[in-house]
């Protein structure tokens, strides 16, 4: 009877490690996507970003051009040995020339959704380009995704960042994550009340931005994109994807963009019952 009870628990242990599948988020402000991008461009992009499961983009311009390079890099990324598919916010509601949307594209074989996403509009007017947020499901275990964009380095993002952080915190179940770029370094005391709550960087002290000459062999700058995620999310492995490598290929990355994407490969505790 023992043997019996131990080989059920056994087999009820595998099962549910089975269950506990890790998914690889990466998240990239990929400069200007949909206006400046050609076909070779999109293909490196895919190439860089093809192992994820999910792919948050900021950056994409409001204008056609900028949905039709979603499209086109879910394409690309079709013909590479999995099935993707993708959603494209609405415009956000922003001062002129700050409009933009956000993006997510991911592999549809384990990953499913069950609405389109949307614009966080309760933040208006304290954020200029209000976050995207989608609800994603990993074998029925529900989590969140924000997808965001700050405004820039001088223009007070870290007012942007205490309006969300107190959203979230007031209004958002978990589990969650916030992914993009933030302007701000992560170890500023603005992250603190986030970190109060049990949500942690991904990256610490790590540039993820390019300058625009290599100077030294160095060619990063800040370190203002990163990926924060809510105490029910189990980090396996974090970081940056490098693309660049070495100096001299600066000046074709940044074709490309001007950051470098920032990725999580987490799975998602499962609730005591």
């Amino acid at each position: 009877m023992n043997k019996l009870f131990l080989l059920i628990t056994l087999l009820a242990v595998c099962f549910l490690h089975s269950q506990e599948q890790n998914v690889l988020l990466v998240t990239w402000n990929i400069k200007d996507f949909g206006k400046t991008k050609n076909a070779e461009e999109l293909n490196r992009i895919a190439e860089v970003v093809k192992e994820a499961d999910i792919l948050a983009i900021q950056e994409v311009v409001a204008g056609y051009g900028g949905a039709q390079a979603v499209a086109k890099l879910s394409d690309i990324l079709n013909r590479k040995g999995a099935q993707w598919d993708y959603v494209i916010s609405n415009p956000t509601n922003s001062p002129k020339y700050a409009t933009e949307r956000y993006a997510f594209i991911w592999k549809t074989k384990n990953i499913k959704i069950k609405n389109r996403g949307w614009l966080l509009d309760e933040l208006n007017p304290n954020i200029d380009r209000e976050p995207f947020l989608l609800d994603f499901y990993l074998n029925k275990q529900k989590f969140t995704v924000i997808n965001f964009h700050s405004r820039p380095h001088d223009k007070n993002p870290e007012s942007e960042i205490e309006a969300l952080s107190n959203f979230v915190m007031d209004s958002l179940g978990t589990p969650l994550i916030i992914a993009g770029d933030f302007n701000v370094d992560e170890k500023e005391p603005v992250f603190d009340p986030l970190k109060s709550k049990g949500y942690t960087a991904t990256i610490t002290n790590q540039k993820t931005t390019l300058k625009r000459t290599c100077k030294r062999g160095e060619y990063l700058n800040y370190p203002i994109d990163n990926i924060f995620y809510s105490i029910d999310i189990k980090k396996i492995d974090g970081g940056v994807i490098d693309f660049v490598k070495l100096c001299n290929r600066i000046e074709q990355a940044r074709k490309i963009s001007d950051h470098i994407p920032v990725f999580l490969m987490f799975h998602v505790e499962r609730k005591q019952q």
